[in-house]
């Protein structure tokens, strides 16, 4: 079992629930090679995969690397990343990388009314790719009527958000082969604190079976570039 501490450096919010996805990529991980994480932030997901044995570029839009940089130094992984300025609309790479992996960034990406980004963030992705190369991300959906009230009106980017929608991820995906998604979390999004989120967490684990995979709150997907692409 992974320390509690290394685990929340990882995920860092609400990590009952979004820590769920590294079991499900864990799976699908290519043998180690080089890695890109998109939407880095403190680069969490970079810890990861350095410790996995990945080469990884820890890259973000316009990030101040001074706490990632602090967080790979802290677990002595710092010789296996490097960091860059990288527009996940326009990844300088082709056909490059074994895996790519981001969190909760493609409502960022897309916020301001622009869903289109999202079919081009999937097309910069896909050239970096190696062919055989993996894409693993977790994402947060559009989910309930509940969920979309509630950000409406108590999240503060949550009008400008532009959230996934469950029955749109296999379009976007339509390039890739072997994927597979699994949803997660329901009551654990409305959690004020750390304490309650995780509690709540346990909760959704107990009735996950109840709810519908469109109303969870979170998505968890692995898929492949083929290696003959279409």
């Amino acid at each position: 079992m992974m320390d509690s501490g290394l685990l929340k450096d990882i995920i860092e919010w609400d990590v009952k629930s979004w820590a769920q996805a590294l079991p499900f990529w864990e799976s699908s991980l290519p043998k180690a090679g080089r890695a890109l994480e998109l939407g880095a932030r403190r680069g969490g997901l970079s810890l990861w995969l350095a410790k996995k044995g990945f080469q990884v570029v820890c890259s973000d839009y316009d990030a101040d690397w001074n706490q990632a940089r602090a967080l790979h130094a802290k677990y002595g992984v710092l010789q296996h990343i490097s960091y860059e300025h990288i527009n996940a609309l326009n990844i300088p790479y082709e056909n490059h990388f074994d895996l790519i992996a981001f969190k909760s960034i493609l409502g960022g990406v897309t916020r301001g009314g622009r869903p289109d980004r999202q079919a081009q963030a999937f097309d910069a992705i896909y050239r970096a790719l190696k062919p055989g190369g993996v894409l693993i991300f977790a994402e947060n959906l559009e989910a309930s009527q509940l969920h979309q009230y509630t950000r409406k009106y108590f999240v503060q980017w949550g009008n400008d958000w532009n959230y996934l929608k469950y029955d749109e991820v296999s379009g976007l995906l339509s390039d890739f082969e072997k994927v597979e998604l699994k949803t997660v979390g329901f009551f654990a999004a409305f959690g004020r604190s750390e304490w309650q989120r995780r509690r709540l967490a346990h909760l959704d684990q107990l009735i996950h079976f109840a709810i519908p995979q469109s109303k969870r709150y979170i998505i968890l997907v692995r898929a492949s570039k083929p290696i003959i692409s279409p």
